[in-house]
């Protein structure tokens, strides 16, 4: 029985740009092979004749078929980073996206006491959460997830990046402990089902759990702004992630359920993503 000859990194690169069909199929197929190989995106530019050897090459062609099937980057490697943290994700959770930094950035910027207690729902990877103990480590963090994989999934990430952030099995608020915090955040589902989106791009292959959401995608938006009051601390927050045509259909939630100071905040890419809303304190105005 022969060998099979050794390719060159620049070989499988330019093989795989041809049957990867993504916005970027070069950088999908530098992660891909740097993943397999254990060599640097930069070791493939300075050093194209480089063989691989064959269970590499294989490794990595198995990786490049399911990429061409459309499969997450993220989910083959198993891998995405997050306010520069790198989390492990699987493709029991939704993905971290850039632009829920904007959610992170939004909550930093809030006056919250210096030992604020902040809850993190539907943690998923635990994304948010460990993104502002990581910011704020005085804080008080915790998250949470209905579902087991994420719980696990979210207690991990903290365990490995060595962050103080406790994370429980509760669907929204209903198997929390008793508590009040001052800031309640969110990146909850919010897409319509039956949203053709859903049948596009990663999103195919990201549970429906994560993002569907009634069928107006508000469902679950309702029932956090409906039961955040109870949690909240006079005077604490409640911030969003929703749809960029939500905006102000949410903000007319928030009102009508008492929030004051309630306010539209963009995403990196100028649409209307998030929506925050500040729980009174006794003797407060409730006009807005």
């Amino acid at each position: 029985m022969t060998s099979k000859a050794a390719l060159t990194c620049q070989t499988l690169l330019d093989d795989a740009v041809q049957r990867i069909t993504s916005d970027s199929p070069r950088l999908d197929a530098e992660l891909l092979l740097a993943h397999v190989s254990g060599l640097s995106r930069t070791s493939f530019r300075a050093f194209p004749e480089r063989k691989v050897p064959a269970h590499v090459t294989d490794e990595f062609q198995q990786l490049v078929a399911q990429r061409a099937q459309g499969m997450p980057v993220a989910y083959l490697l198993e891998s995405q980073e997050f306010w520069s943290l790198p989390l492990r994700v699987s493709n029991s959770t939704l993905i971290p996206r850039p632009d829920t930094e904007c959610l992170v950035e939004q909550a930093l910027a809030l006056p919250l006491p210096d030992a604020a207690r902040v809850i993190d729902l539907g943690t998923g990877t635990g994304a948010i959460a460990l993104a502002l103990k990581s910011e704020r480590p005085e804080w008080g963090v915790s998250a949470c997830d209905r579902m087991d994989e994420a719980v696990t999934l979210a207690r991990l990430n903290a365990h490995q990046l060595q962050l103080e952030v406790s994370v429980t099995r509760s669907h929204w608020f209903a198997q929390l402990p008793a508590g009040h915090f001052d800031l309640i955040i969110s990146n909850p589902p919010y897409v319509a089902s039956g949203d053709e989106h859903l049948e596009e791009g990663d999103v195919r292959f990201e549970p429906a759990s994560a993002l569907v959401s009634g069928t107006d995608g508000l469902d679950d938006i309702r029932l956090i702004i409906k039961a955040a009051p109870a949690w909240l601390n006079a005077g604490g927050w409640l911030l969003l992630e929703h749809g960029f045509d939500q905006a102000e259909t949410v903000q007319d939630l928030f009102i009508s359920q008492g929030f004051v100071g309630v306010e539209c905040r963009k995403d990196y890419g100028g649409n209307d993503r998030m929506t925050l809303g500040q729980w009174p304190r006794k003797g407060a105005c409730h006009a807005n």
